[in-house]
């Protein structure tokens, strides 16, 4: 977490209702089974809430199904049969992989690999997230779907194992990238930040490193839309298959985020200051990318879905608190 004497969590971001179709013409169909991995989480959390009304869906826990363990995996998927798989789950602890990393690397490499081989062997559709992290952070334009990733530390080389483990597998499936997740639920910077508002009249966050803050709920609700085009042209499949950057658009800093957050935020008991500082006032285990912003180019050309930006959809998900708690 890019914040002084704040513990760290990774926020490894919606677009604007104007500027989708979910619900219209690439709607998930009814009769639609998905296997969701990962309900606990974020993202995990708002697919359910979408998916639950609109398809067969069995989302699963920590509880229902250890990721750790590649034969209750592989078993989970084979019991279901879906006609999608959706991993939402992820080691997303950062810092703690530096000093974990075969843990990590269980469950964001290894776990993924045996959902796309059993994915494949039903002919399902698997989606995997993965992140920003697998790339250095050295461009200061931003990142396409081809340029190399080169992870600075053990999560984004886990994740990027993941990504290659997933289309090693051969079967049919979609690869989302995204970048500094936040929401209303869960760990993350936003609700860091909600908290200390009440805590603190100055806050000392890091203003170098560069991204796209990304909602959970516009991660989800782009995700649907992907799976509803992917089953309602298996003409174009081809073209809809393989990776793809889901983040907003746009880019700022965590210092600026955080500014952002006590400007747009209704109700706050106080409104920090917000002193920017550098990385290298703030030392973490792990490195992060200095600028990690990604193209999302490709998704609108395949789907027609134009992220909004990272304000916006900041703006979007802090209007939505009152109706989703």
């Amino acid at each position: 977490m890019p914040i002084a004497n704040v513990p760290d969590r990774h926020s490894p971001r919606l677009m604007s209702a104007a500027e989708t179709t979910v619900g219209g013409a690439f709607a998930l169909p009814p009769r639609t089974r998905v296997l969701l991995f990962g309900r606990a989480g974020q993202v995990g959390g708002a697919l359910a809430r979408r998916l639950a009304a609109t398809c067969a869906l069995t989302a699963l826990d920590r509880s229902g199904c250890d990721l750790a363990d590649p034969a209750a995996v592989r078993a989970a998927i084979l019991a279901q049969r879906p006609d999608v798989v959706i991993n939402a789950a992820a080691w997303t602890a950062v810092d703690r992989a530096e000093a974990e990393p075969e843990a990590a690397h269980r469950i964001n490499a290894q776990a993924p690999g045996t959902m796309a081989a059993a994915a494949r062997e039903i002919g399902a559709l698997l989606v995997h997230y993965s992140t920003d992290y697998v790339f250095d952070g050295r461009k200061r334009t931003p990142w396409t779907e081809d340029d190399s990733p080169a992870p600075l530390g053990v999560y984004g080389r886990s994740k990027l194992a993941g990504e290659r483990a997933v289309q090693q597998a051969g079967g049919a499936h979609l690869i989302l990238r995204t970048s500094w997740v936040y929401g209303l639920t869960g760990h993350n910077f936003l609700r860091t930040m909600l908290r200390l508002a009440a805590e603190r009249d100055e806050l000392a966050v890091v203003d170098d490193q560069i991204g796209a803050p990304t909602w959970s709920e516009a991660i989800a609700q782009a995700t649907v839309q992907a799976i509803g085009a992917w089953l309602a042209e298996p003409d174009r499949r081809a073209q809809r298959e393989g990776l793809f950057h889901l983040s907003a658009a746009g880019q700022t800093s965590w210092c600026g985020f955080a500014r952002a957050i006590f400007e747009l935020a209704p109700d706050l008991p106080r409104r920090p200051r917000v002193r920017a500082i550098g990385t290298e006032q703030y030392p973490l285990p792990a490195p992060r990318p200095a600028w990690s912003v990604l193209d999302g180019s490709r998704l609108e050309a395949a789907f027609g879905i134009r992220m909004a930006g990272w304000r916006e959809a900041l703006q979007d998900c802090l209007d939505s608190a009152p109706r989703m708690r």
